[in-house]
């Protein structure tokens, strides 16, 4: 025979749970704008029948029901978006930070401009050409001076401005280094928690919202693979448990659990040739000026978040993830690798955006350098038989001075003594049209024949490989220019596909107050009903209490 209070006890469990439904819609109106919060909703689900089964169980006319129960809390969520969302994420990572350091490259270069290199090769070549009409100007001359110093002060320029870039970047790769090591510590220190809750049967959902924007922001660094481990205990089967993360690629184990290894990003110096040396592998320093070639990440063993708080920068990073590895996938820190300067397997020197623009700054500074000395040394000063000097020289830094200081040492004459000689100074100017390669003959057309043979391989300095000046250095801020375009285009492109794929999460997990409205006024029409319902039924009891038995009183 059922309880007679059995109504009660129904009605009770319906205001308990739409109670727990009307709670759970307030968090989620409280959380409406609250970045990376899921939605949550209460599974409410039927509770055992009466009577259940058993030997002793009595007869009714039917299974009757006992009301309702919250199974669970859950947040609602598309892994697979999640995926997808984060491997865009990786993918503008990379060409988002490609795309600001090639800027900072083509303001350096600031080409075609009035004050750029490719100007003042034009007004050196001008001012040699005024020498060419008027050897005997003075004033001429000191213009070319003045010319030639502007010209060597824009080499130098453009040199120490890719070099200072190129030292924040080295600082940014430190820099972003240790922002991954700080979430991968706070992702093992999310799955501690969430280890310790889930075996009591709860879903802790803000936990879980807070370790996925933890995961989004690691995507942006680097690519990586998520896997996850069951609690255990009386965890509900729709736990989550706590997160393994791997590097992908390479498969390195980053967190697991409440372990967690650290990253030490690592390269190679330079020799007194511009080689990368192989035996300086080792930690980024913090001096800026000291190029290391990128060679990867150092990493430690799986650690307590304590531990990993307190490694030796010299010991605990044995490990090695290569650039090679990290490259396939993408993410910030490739970028910022390729920009910066890498070690490749199979080259001797750097390579990379800046690495790459620098040497090819340094041979053009080189070819010009050389061919305008060597020519200028066979010609004759103002009015004498004594030969031309070196013009231009390069220090082992890559600086480049004007090494005349007198006009009348100018050599722009093809004979000695001859007044008004300037030919050679129109040859001179002729570079801006000369391709450079190696074995060039220059003749000098003076009476005697003479010509200057470029003997680059000889003199062990790079040609042009028949560039001139002019049109190597266009080629150099074309290509800048080119790859420039295309991070812009590529860093739009997959900004649109994450947006899109935000979009379709933000229609999956996030608040929609019109919806959470909505279900408010559900639940608490339920509750009131319910509670009605309890009125309804203490009526009931009070009948059969206070009114049955009293016929004739």
């Amino acid at each position: 025979m059922r309880s007679t209070f059995m109504g009660l006890e129904t009605s009770k469990r319906g205001l308990y749970t739409q109670q727990s439904a009307l709670y759970t819609t307030g968090h989620n109106i409280s959380n409406a704008n609250t970045i990376g919060y899921s939605r949550q909703r209460v599974n409410m689900q039927a509770t055992l029948g009466y009577p259940g089964a058993g030997l002793n169980a009595p007869m009714t006319q039917g299974h009757i029901g006992t009301g309702v129960e919250a199974g669970s809390i859950e947040r609602i969520r598309d892994q697979f978006v999640d995926r997808q969302f984060r491997q865009e994420t990786t993918k503008l990572g990379y060409w988002g930070a490609k795309t600001e350091a090639i800027s900072q490259m083509e303001d350096i270069m600031a080409e075609p401009s009035e004050y750029g290199l490719n100007q003042a090769f034009d007004d050196f070549y001008k001012s040699l050409q005024d020498i060419s009409t008027n050897s005997q100007n003075a004033s001429a001359r000191k213009v070319a001076l003045e010319r030639a110093a502007h010209l060597a002060d824009s080499f130098n320029y453009i040199n120490t401005q890719l070099k200072e870039v190129q030292g924040n970047l080295k600082n940014q790769i430190n820099v972003e280094t240790d922002a991954i090591n700080s979430i991968l510590r706070q992702l093992a220190e999310i799955n501690n928690q969430i280890q310790k809750v889930e075996p009591n049967g709860y879903l802790p959902n803000d936990l879980y919202d807070e370790r996925d924007n933890l995961i989004d922001k690691l995507s942006e660094y680097v690519p990586i693979e998520i896997e996850y481990t069951k609690s255990g205990g009386n965890a509900l089967g729709i736990a989550e448990g706590s997160v393994v993360i791997k590097l992908k690629g390479s498969g390195t184990t980053l967190v697991e659990g409440n372990k967690v290894a650290q990253l030490q990003a690592q390269g190679k110096k330079l020799d007194k040739d511009g080689n990368i040396d192989d035996a300086t592998l080792g930690a980024f320093t913090k001096d800026l000026t000291e190029f290391q070639a990128f060679t990867g990440f150092g990493v430690s063993d799986l650690v307590s978040v304590q531990e990993a708080k307190n490694l030796d920068p010299t010991n605990d990073f044995k490990g090695q993830i290569s650039v090679d590895k990290l490259a396939t996938e993408g993410g910030k820190m490739i970028s910022l690798a390729h920009s910066y300067g890498y070690e490749k397997n199979g080259t001797k020197l750097p390579q990379g955006d800046y690495p790459n623009s620098l040497q090819e700054l340094s041979k053009l500074a080189d070819a010009f350098v050389y061919a305008f000395n060597k020519i200028h040394s066979a010609g004759y000063q103002l009015n004498s038989d004594k030969h031309g000097s070196d013009f231009f020289e390069i220090d082992a830094d890559g600086k480049v001075t004007v090494k005349i200081t007198d006009p009348s040492q100018i050599a722009a004459s093809t004979e000695p003594n001859e007044e008004g000689n300037g030919k050679l100074a129109i040859i001179l100017s002729n570079l801006k049209t000369t391709s450079l390669s190696d074995l060039t003959e220059i003749k000098l057309n003076n009476t005697a024949g003479d010509k200057v043979i470029l003997e680059f391989s000889k003199d062990k300095v790079a040609d042009l490989e028949g560039a001139t000046t002019q049109s190597f250095y266009q080629g150099l801020v074309g290509k800048i220019g080119v790859n420039g375009s295309e991070a812009n285009k590529m860093a739009y492109n997959v900004a649109t596909i994450q947006l899109t794929i935000s979009n379709k999460r933000a229609s999956v997990s996030s608040v929609s107050l019109d919806e959470e409205m909505t279900n408010m006024i559900m639940f608490q029409q339920a509750y009131n009903a319910s509670a009605r319902m309890v009125t309804v039924v203490d009526e009931t009891l009070d009948k059969i209490i206070n009114g049955m038995g009293r016929v004739g009183i």
